[in-house]
């Protein structure tokens, strides 16, 4: 880095003026603060030249190429930011320090528009690849569209078109909720960027199913075996879930646990170093350590149980129900500490029983216990056609990374069999007759047989994928890493503010298409160079304007709890000419 700022000189290419002949003259000279990243922050000094004849001024094009105009940083910052904020999730505390040590002086706030900037570079660069991307898909047999959405609370909806031969996020688009009619504007506008998909997978939301019909007719439309699978099993699980969550919570016994773990933690203090000496027989147990191993033993025990979400194995549910893993781990645990308590006399065992105590009054509930034992019939069931499809298996380790098994037929010939098991038996017929008849409902666009295309470089045949996973793990994996980021639990704020075509990010990571993306430049910088820095601007207003903020003013009316009263006495009052 330089010692002291530099100060370096830009001059017009053009000395000659091409429409005259003669020499230009200097017009002005224009200074201004600039950041690069291999520089720091350095001053420019630019020379304007004139035909005073031609009335025309000529400027640098060199300068243009390192920042844009009425901007202070360069690309290479911008792109330096962008991907800091969105594929290494890094806070803008933690980039302002890294761009302070290049000499780089930025506000928390200035990163925030450069992460917008960023993103919108990236979506003009996309818009004008777009031929370039229809001949690489064209190439591969065309491209299989899977749609899919994500929100969270109030926000709106991020939802996204992916080829799912490729794995490109072809489009993205914030819209108020998946109705068909916010819908089919979006899929429209795929149809005339990419032309018709060979086929579609989706989930069975109605919006999208009403969309999909309406714009891609007679295109071969697939539901997503994951989604079927998560809505059936939402269907048969859900109530008893939530039943086992509500008698949980009206026990209180995570936080009557918590609380006895804040007390043993207290209690015991350093000596829990002594837990490794405990079990593997090291430490004799002598009688005046017999309390604080008890101690230790019912510390240990509890922080088992709250390890319950980890025995999950990553889809969620209904897949995974740690609530129901939770109870059982308190009955493992209850039964356990009782052996203990009947094996001799109670003294220094005084956290067992107290511990015990609270448990027993969880497990001498009725109705909570045969919820549970309901559901775990019906987990069974469930896990049955699990097996059948051959995706999200119990036994299964890569949770959303589970792409299924790709033989559809022997798939389609268990499922058959699995339904007419159900239907076997008059009382789970008549139990599960909702699931009998979502697979009934859904059986033609569950099983996809191989599609024969022809290209310019012979034909295909393509296997369309089961899953709208490739989605999934994606708004998951934005999620997990956003959180993480932020701090916080909830993505509402995030998702409100989050531009559109964010997830045109996710492409970066395709070689292929970042060759396509650059066009013979050899940085990210350098392609957004060429862009018009006039439509960047038109964009960025636009997405500003898609906030809908609300104005300060009327934020701090709206919140007052007598607002409608107020607004009333007002107009009571009020004098109109």
């Amino acid at each position: 880095m330089f010692p002291q700022k530099p100060i370096f000189i830009f001059y017009p290419e053009i000395e000659i003026c091409p429409h005259c002949g003669r020499k230009t003259t200097v017009q002005k000279t224009k200074t201004r603060t600039l950041s690069r990243l291999e520089i720091g922050t350095f001053e420019s000094k630019e020379y304007i030249f004139e035909c005073q004849k031609e009335n025309v001024v000529f400027t640098t094009n060199q300068l243009n190429k390192i920042v844009s105009p009425g901007c202070k940083f360069g690309y290479d910052v911008i792109v330096y930011v962008g991907l800091a904020i969105f594929v290494h999730y890094r806070s803008n505390q933690d980039i302002m320090r890294s761009l302070a040590a290049k000499n780089i002086c930025i506000s928390d706030r200035q990163i925030s528009n450069l992460g917008r900037k960023f993103v919108t570079y990236l979506a003009i660069a996309h818009d004008e690849a777009r031929e370039q991307i229809c001949s690489s898909m064209a190439r591969k047999g065309g491209y299989i569209l899977h749609i899919d959405g994500t929100f969270e609370g109030d926000s709106p909806h991020l939802f996204c078109g992916l080829d799912g031969i490729s794995e490109l996020v072809l489009d993205a688009i914030k819209i108020p909720s998946e109705k068909k009619e916010y819908i089919v504007p979006f899929l429209m506008r795929i149809k005339q960027k990419y032309g018709n998909p060979i086929a579609l997978v989706h989930d069975m939301g109605t919006g999208i199913m009403g969309a999909v019909t309406e714009v891609f007719r007679d295109i071969p439309d697939y539901i997503c075996h994951f989604h079927f699978l998560r809505d059936i099993g939402k269907d048969v699980l859900l109530e008893d879930h939530q039943c086992i969550m509500k008698g949980l919570k009206d026990h209180k016994i995570r936080r009557s646990l918590r609380q006895k773990l804040r007390y043993l933690e207290n209690k015991i203090g350093e000596n829990i170093e002594l837990i490794n000496e405990f079990f593997s027989g090291e430490s004799i147990i002598t009688e005046s350590k017999i309390e604080l191993f008890f101690d230790i033993v019912v510390y240990s025990l509890i922080q088992w149980v709250f390890e319950a979400p980890r025995q999950s194995k990553g889809y969620g549910f209904p897949f995974d129900t740690p609530h129901l893993v939770f109870y059982r781990r308190l009955e493992k645990i209850y039964r356990e500490l009782s052996k203990v308590l009947d094996s001799s006399d109670r003294k220094n065992k005084k956290s067992i029983a107290k511990v015990c105590n609270l448990i027993k009054v969880v497990l001498d509930d009725k109705n909570l216990k045969t919820t549970v034992e309901n559901i775990e019939v019906k987990i069974v069931v469930f896990n049955k056609l699990r097996e059948s499809l051959r995706i999200a298996l119990p036994s299964g380790e890569k949770g959303l990374n589970d792409e299924g098994d790709s033989d559809v037929k022997t798939i389609e010939k268990k499922v058959k069999k699995f339904k007419q098991w159900l239907e076997d038996d008059k009382d789970r017929k008549k139990t599960y007759a909702k699931m009998i008849k979502q697979i009934e409902k859904y059986w033609d666009k569950l099983f996809a047989d191989p599609i024969e295309v022809n290209t310019n470089e012979g034909g295909f045949t393509i296997v369309p994928q089961r899953t709208n996973n490739i989605l999934e793990r994606f708004f998951r994996n934005e999620k997990r890493r956003d959180r993480k980021k932020q701090g916080c639990v909830s993505l509402t704020k995030t998702l409100k503010a989050i531009l559109a075509k964010t997830p045109l990010i996710r492409n970066l990571e395709n070689p292929e298409y970042l060759n396509i993306l650059l066009n013979d430049c050899s940085s990210l910088a350098e392609r957004f160079s060429r862009i018009d820095a006039k439509l960047v601007s038109e964009q960025l207003e636009i997405a500003k304007k898609e906030q809908n903020k609300i104005a300060p003013e009327v934020k701090k009316l709206i919140r007052l709890p007598d607002f409608p009263q107020k607004i009333s006495g007002i107009l009571t009052l009020a004098k109109f000419k």
